[in-house]
């Protein structure tokens, strides 16, 4: 191990025994070798392998002697002898009573003399002693490696195809699918292979026509297009054009081809032919006119030959691709000269194109490009330009011309590289008059000291071939500050300046990657192509922004507290209190330190942006947990949020600090805590904004308090009411008095806190706040969101609502309220006053936009009781669904040899696999019986599932279900598959019993497994194999697997040479007592002839014509019977070292008698002919996607709410006590909707506490944005029974409170639910359009159709006007949750409010005007549109909290605390939707707001300085 002289046991058991050699007895030889827990030491490993394979019979016995022996080693006692030989065999030979016939004890020459007559007596002497059996150290035995199979069929040597077999895997990782198919082509080929082209091109190597490319495929298509001779080359340009592979070129693909090679022409070529500007369809026809030997208007392969080989088009696009194959696909060239000729040639059509912007050119060294340049003797040759492409050598600064003018068409080559530095430099140094882009890279120096030359035998200077690209001398010398994150290779230098053509040379990508993959290299220096922003031309960027990134050190772990927020400390009470007062509070402390961790080079026109996602993903960061500052100083730093803008464009140089900000694992930015702990303001704060677009700084895990308050923040009316300080004019002061009669009140703290927060937000001065106030208070008064743990938002909503309504609340005094019990009383009635004693107790702005109600019916089983309650509710808690179904994906394999069918069923979580297979059995039209499944894993069967097991999601591997024979015959039985135990043993199951199959012994053949037996075996225990009549027409089958023979280089042992690797997917080979060996093998290949392609034409195949690939056999694979790894064989012992005995192919009756079997796929066949690409493919069932589509399948917000409102029967530990039968009974309980707030929060109940842990429902949840109508789950109301009392209460009311209001026995006003006379006092104007949510008595909760709503219309006349209560006249307005009150209380208009308006006269309102009241009988609730949503993502103790919201001005922000963007509808993340904020429509929220005219505003005064005292007492230092 390592480089230490000792080898552990674990590797010698691996690597020299392997995996035939028996556990116990390679455990046995390891320590006769000396081996000990330190390890064997290697020259004892030398001298035991010598022993064992080239001993003497007398040496062997001697060390088999030893092995028995005593300590001395003198003698052997039979005792030890008969326990090693129990341990090793498992038995004892009779002959060993020999040996100790003379006693209990032997020594070496007795018991030499015994084995050596007994040489069969136990393992140890059979392997070592017998004849036919030898093991050695070497094994002459060649088998043909992959490489060289390949390089018998093509021109490819050997070492080419290694050597290509690193390029194809480099190009194959590029794929999006990771296979080579016809997108990752194109890509690779293109633009220099015409797109018109690229597809026949991939065509033409794709043989088999699967859409990949495999590496058997690639090299006999680069061979056939480049190595062989030229027939056979352009036979593959005859395939690239054939687009039907017909093996002809018909009129239209010759007219494709003619229009694409003289594309290629135009590209490649600078001279002119006649033949470019002439008509096409003209040459077309000269072609056929003289070539088309047959007369029918198409060119067969032969005259496509031979025309092409006077064609120059022809010949161009075949060096085209010499260029592509060799360039791109990796392909080595075969000679130095060859090489030049390819880079030059690729060079040339560079240089014409002209610089590309998303390009990247590489820099070379002159010393070595001259080097190389002579090695491939390239021989200059004169041509011209075809395009301008100006070149600027010298460090030009930003904004100098890059271009020179030149007189000649030489010199219109100028070669735009320029720099990002913004250092003034000279521009000296330009190209030489006259040369071009070729020339420059191919410059002679007339230094030639450093060319590595020798002369040859002939004289002749002989060139060395150059060693590794060297760059060195282009970089800086000096090391870097930190290490680097880009792949710029290295910073150039800059004193003295490089000059392209003296100091250094560009080359294109691919020609970079071409020369790095032949020679190496010691650095890569990439540069982009970029456009300049104020020429508008692409320019080489050689000196892109060099950028420092800082870090933050890391902090010491906070640790958890218990007093009240102390973690945030003191500093954050300064800068909390001079905030306010806009003063400046020195630093208390040193700022966070941060230090230089990473350098990289960007573009300095890549955006932020840009640069942001590479470092998140060059760092494994997410990009949501990772912002960038611009680091100005140790104070000032400047958040690049806008992430749109450029280096350039924002200015930043060369060498500047950057801060990379990585969240804390609290989710709170470690930036923000260090500028908000050291007061300092962030620079984007005074920048002002939308108002409302302001995002919340995270104080550690404090997401879930900041998407709380960012939906309530938008919640307009409730947001209006706080920014024009009405909270003022109603909070509850703070007085010991009202302190000790409202307990549950905070002294007005919290309101206080959070209007001054909202304040804040809405200023549109500041994109981030810090919520340090409101953050304590929560704290003060909810110890358990203290500390820095992550909370449920949903509670803290909950806790901020009820702490705003108390400190807002305007009955300071609260009256006792006795529930009632509903007595058969109607609900109208119930409900009523159920709303009239919490407003009692309740009234506040938060009551009024978010309180509704529900009606709780619990109905007693057995005399049927019906009782209902009341109760208000703040939210709407809908459980979703949690999933107790499963998605099992199987694979079905069926004997015919059809691709196998992947099903996908949903199955209930209990549900067994016998369940399975019924289901499965209905899709793919097999009977139970004849389905098998195993668990399929590293191509083997890992085991076989019981029927009677629960269905489990497979850990390792996967599903399949194998088609078995069906009984032939009505005597035998049902299938009875083999399956595996806990423990491993084989067992045969039968729908009725299981009968256990004890293991067999290796070495000793066991049974095939059936599948039908008639009766039973004895005892279910057989004592050998199960003998069968010879004329049952039993049906059995043979599992069997894909194995093949890799050769190892370096092994020990002769047997480790050639070690098995299972492959694909395991087959069932039917096998009955009629069954002959030919017939297995017509079974397999059945199965498997689809995985072997057939062999091509020899006019379409890419093989070389001089070679033979002929199959030679009928089947190209051989059976063999092996154990169930696969490893060893099944009827040979061990120390054999036999893979698997051979299964002929004959008339012989197939007596394997084991049920495993190997395909031993012959190595040529499987090299050439088997399709690895076929071996995955599984075609997909209907099914599948269904049952994905059903896992994942959202539900409707409906849905929710009709679960929410269905029935539920309640179990034996929650009996209701009927207040009928005076007992405890089993009941039902029905929840339903009986008044719809204002603003309707939604809580969707993801979090569930089961088997005691919280689990998280992932069920997406699909919601309208818009028209949200629930108005089909409110509980209908019974009109015929209330109109009546309706009518009579509206009389009475109207009548009795006139001249004043009712009064309860407390002295409160009692919130009258009935219309009452005011007096002229304060008229309420019933708001227009505001209507009570319900449906009629013949709707249902599923009906669809709503009625349009009557109402009581008062008319100017009308002697009445409307008021509810004292209070109200009080604040100067009554409030609608009131107001619905009374509503509800008049019940349902009936027949006896027929008209569609019914009128009141009041004296005092004027003849024009009129209020309408609606009648909750006749109307449906407006629609209701979404205002905001909190979305969770992960889990609930460590995930994140997101708030979406819709500002006043119509547009949607996502809050993720600090960070606060503006994003469209569709973008919102819905799927992940926690909470939601409803808001009615078409309601004037105006009539929320109090009447403070001639009210005093509450002095605060008291309220801060007692915040300050409570701060510094329970803060400390963080």
């Amino acid at each position: 191990s390592g480089l230490s002289c000792y080898m552990s046991q674990q590797c010698f058991l691996r690597e020299v025994l392997g995996d035939v050699v028996p556990l116990r007895i390679a455990e046995v030889i390891y320590s006769s070798f000396g081996g000990t827990s330190k390890g064997l030491h290697f020259n004892n490993l030398i001298v035991g392998l010598v022993l064992l394979t080239r001993g003497r019979d007398e040496e062997k016995a001697k060390y088999i002697f030893s092995l028995f022996a005593s300590d001395l080693g003198n003698h052997a006692t039979r005792e030890d002898m008969e326990s090693m030989l129990q341990t090793v065999d498992g038995e004892i030979p009779l002959s060993l009573r020999k040996c100790f016939s003379e006693g209990e004890k032997v020594n070496y020459e007795k018991f030499k003399s015994w084995l050596l007559q007994n040489k069969d007596a136990f393992t140890f002497s059979r392997w070592l002693l017998s004849s036919g059996v030898c093991v050695t150290l070497t094994d002459d035995s060649d088998t043909p490696t992959f490489y060289q199979t390949l390089a018998g069929v093509t021109h490819l040597e050997e070492s080419d195809i290694i050597d290509l077999e690193k390029r194809y895997w480099l190009l194959k990782a590029q794929s999006r699918t990771g296979r080579f198919d016809l997108e990752t082509f194109v890509a690779l080929v293109s633009p220099t292979i015409h797109t018109s082209l690229s597809e026949g091109l991939f065509h033409a190597f794709d043989e088999n026509r699967d859409n990949h490319i495999d590496f058997k495929e690639i090299s006999c298509g680069l061979s056939a297009c480049c190595r062989g001779p030229l027939a056979e080359r352009q036979k593959f340009c005859f395939k690239v054009f054939d687009v039907d592979h017909d093996g002809l070129l018909s009129r239209k693909e010759i007219t494709e081809m003619v229009g694409a090679l003289l594309e290629v022409w135009k590209d490649n070529r600078i001279d002119l032919l006649p033949e470019a500007d002439t008509n096409v369809h003209a040459i077309v026809e000269d072609i056929l006119k003289e070539h088309d030997t047959t007369k029918q208007g198409h060119l067969t392969l032969e005259d496509y030959q031979i025309w092409s080989v006077k064609s120059a088009f022809a010949n161009e696009f075949l060096n085209l691709l010499f260029q592509v194959c060799h360039i791109v696909l990796g392909l080595r060239p075969a000679s130095p000269e060859e090489e030049g000729q390819i880079i030059r040639g690729w060079l040339e059509r560079a240089s014409r194109h002209g610089l590309q912007p998303g390009d990247y050119w590489f820099l070379i060294a002159v010393p070595w490009w001259q080097q190389w340049r002579d090695y491939v003797k390239y021989v200059r040759k004169a041509f011209l330009l075809l395009d301008t492409m100006t070149i600027c050598l010298s460090y030009c600064p930003e904004g100098e011309s890059m271009a020179s003018s030149h007189s000649s068409t030489e010199e219109k080559f100028v070669d735009n590289i320029s720099s990002a530095s913004e250092a003034s430099e000279t521009t000296s140094g330009l190209l030489p008059q006259g040369s071009t882009a070729t020339d420059i890279c191919f410059a002679r120096q007339h230094d030639d000291t450093d060319n590595q030359c020798f002369l040859g035998a002939d004289g002749n200077m002989v060139v060395l071939r150059p060693g590794a690209i060297d760059n060195q001398p282009l970089v800086r010398s000096e090391p870097l500050k930190a290490p680097t994150l880009t792949m710029e290779g290295g910073l150039l230098r800059r004193s003295p300046s490089l000059i392209l053509g003296r100091d250094f040379e560009v080359v294109p990508e691919p020609v970079w990657r071409s020369l790095y993959h032949w020679y190496g290299a010691n650095l890569g220096l990439p540069r982009p192509v970029i456009r300049n922003t104020k020429t508008d031309c692409a320019e080489l960027e050689l000196l892109p922004r060099h950028l420092l990134f800082l870090r933050q050190q890391q902090p010491p772990p906070r640790t958890p507290q218990n007093n009240v927020w102390v973690n945030m400390g003191k500093r954050f009470l300064c800068m909390c209190l001079q905030r306010f007062s806009k003063g400046n509070v020195p630093s208390p402390s040193a700022p966070l330190k941060r230090v230089l961790v990473y350098t990289g080079c960007f573009s300095r026109v890549g955006t932020i942006k840009d640069i942001h996602e590479y470092l998140s993903q060059r760092l494994r960061i997410k990009e949501e947990d990772m912002r960038l500052w611009l680091y100005n100083s140790e104070n000032y730093l400047t958040l690049l949020d806008d992430e749109d803008h450029s280096l350039e464009g924002l200015k930043i140089p060369d060498e500047q600090y950057m801060v990379i900000e990585v969240r804390n694992k609290d989710m709170s930015w470690p930036e923000e805590m260090s500028f908000i702990a050291n007061s300092n303001r962030m620079n984007r704060h005074n920048v002002p904004t939308e108002k409302g677009a302001t995002g919340l700084s995270n104080l550690g895990n404090t997401c879930f308090m900041n998407s709380s308050i960012q939906c309530v923040s938008n919640t307009k009316p409730l947001t209006d009411y706080f920014t024009s300080g009405n909270h003022l004019y109603e909070l509850n002061r703070y007085k010991v008095l009202l302190y000790m009669t409202n307990p549950i009140g905070m002294r007005g703290h919290m309101a206080k806190c959070y209007g001054d927060l909202v304040q804040e937000l809405w200023s549109g001065t500041q994109k981030n706040l810090a919520p340090l106030k409101l953050r304590w208070t929560i704290a003060k008064y909810a110890p358990r969101f203290n500390g820095f743990q992550q909370q449920d938002s949903q509670e803290l909503l909950a806790f901020l609502l009820d702490g705003l309504h108390e400190d807002l609340n305007r009955v300071h005094e609260k009256p006792y309220v006795e529930l009632k019990d509903s007595d058969g009383r109607p609900d109208w009635e119930v409900a009523s006053e159920a709303w009239e004693n919490h407003l009692r107790r309740n009234r506040s702005i938060v009551v009024d936009l978010f309180h509704g109600q529900l009606r709780s019916q619990v109905k007693c089983k057995t005399c049927g009781h019906v009782s209902a309650r009341f109760d208000p509710f703040n939210f709407l808690s809908l459980p979703l669904p949690m999933d107790n179904s499963m998605h099992v994906e199987i694979i079905v394999t069926k004997l015919d040899g059809s691709c196998p069918v992947r099903y996908g069923l949903r199955l209930n979580a209990d549900e067994k696999y016998t369940g399975l297979k019924r289901l499965l059995s209905e899709l793919c039209c097999l009977n139970p019986e004849q389905i098998l499944l195993a668990e399929v894993h590293a191509s083997n069967i890992k085991n076989f599932p019981l029927d009677n097991q629960k269905v489990r999601q497979a850990v390792s591997g996967f599903l399949c279900a194998f088609e078995i024979p069906v009984p032939s015959a009505p005597t035998s039985v049902v299938s009875t598959p083999t399956q595996t135990d806990a423990y491993g043993n084989a067992t045969m199951v039968t729908d009725s019993n299981s009968l256990n199959l004890g293991l067999i012994p290796k070495g000793m053949p066991s049974t095939v497994v059936p599948c039908g037996t008639e009766g039973s075996l004895a005892n279910g225990l057989p004592d050998g194999p199960v003998v069968l009549p010879s004329d049952s027409p039993f049906t059995g089958y043979i599992i069997t697997i894909h194995r093949k023979m890799m050769r190892a280089e370096l092994y020990f042992l002769s047997s480790q040479k050639n070690r098995p690797s299972l492959f694909g997917m395991p087959l069932i080979v039917p096998c009955t007592v009629r069954t002959r060996t030919r017939d297995l093998y017509d079974s397999v290949w059945t199965q498997v002839s689809r995985l072997a392609s057939p062999l091509p034409p020899q006019e379409a195949s890419n093989h070389a014509q001089d070679c033979d690939d002929s199959m030679g056999y009928q089947y190209p694979f051989t059976l063999r019977v092996v154990q169930k790894d696969g490893n060893s064989c099944a009827w040979c012992p061990w120390y054999r070292f036999c893979r698997g005995c051979t299964v002929e192919c004959n008339d012989e009756r197939a007596a394997v008698g084991n049920a495993f079997m190997a395909v031993d796929w012959d190595p040529t066949a499987l090299h050439l002919r088997y399709q690895t690409s076929q071996e995955r493919i599984v075609e997909e069932h209907p099914s599948v996607e269904q049952s994905r589509r059903a896992q994942a399948e959202p539900i409707s917000l409906d849905s929710c709410l009709q679960a929410f409102t269905s029935e539920e029967e309640l179990g034996e530990d929650e009996l209701y006590y009927c207040s009928k039968c005076k007992t405890h009974r089993l009941a039902t309980k029905k929840l339903d909707l009986w008044r719809l707030p204002p603003i309707l929060i939604i809580h969707l109940k993801r979090f569930q506490f089961m088997n005691g842990r919280w689990i998280k429902s992932q069920k997406i949840v699909r919601f309208p944005m818009e028209t949200f109508d629930p108005s089909a789950f409110l509980t209908p109301r019974d009109a015929d029974q209330s109109q009546e009392s309706w009518r009579d209460k509206l009389g009475e009311e109207l009548h009795d409170t006139e001249g004043g209001v009712k009064k309860s026995g407390g002295g409160d006003t009692v919130c009258n639910p009935a219309l009452t006379l005011n007096n002229g006092k304060g008229l309420y104007n019933i708001l227009t359009g505001f209507r009570c949510t319900y449906v009629g008595l013949n709707c249902s909760p599923e009906s669809e159709g709503r009625r349009q709503g009557r109402g009581l219309v008062f008319p100017t006349g009308s002697r009445y006007q409307l008021s509810l209560s004292k209070e109200s006249l009080d604040s100067g307005r009554e409030s609608p949750m009131e107001l619905e009150a009374s509503r509800t209380r008049m019940g349902s208009m009936g027949e006896g409010l027929s008209d569609s308006t019914s009128e009141f006269y009041c004296p005092s309102l004027k003849p024009e005007s009129k209020v309408t009241v609606y009648l909750p009988s006749e109307i449906s609730s407006n629609p209701q549109s979404l205002l905001g949503l909190q979305c969770h993502s992960g889990i609930l103790g460590g995930g994140h909290y997101v708030t979406y919201a819709k500002n006043p001005n119509e547009k949607w922000y996502c809050y993720n605390d600090s960070s606060c963007k503006e994003l469209q509808s569709e973008e919102i993340d819905a799927d992940s939707a926690y909470i939601l904020f409803y808001e009615q429509q078409e309601v004037d929220y105006s009539l929320f707001m109090p009447k403070t005219d001639g009210k005093k505003m509450a002095d605060t005064t008291c309220m801060d300085e007692d915040f300050e005292s409570d701060y510094k007492k329970y803060c400390v230092l963080q």
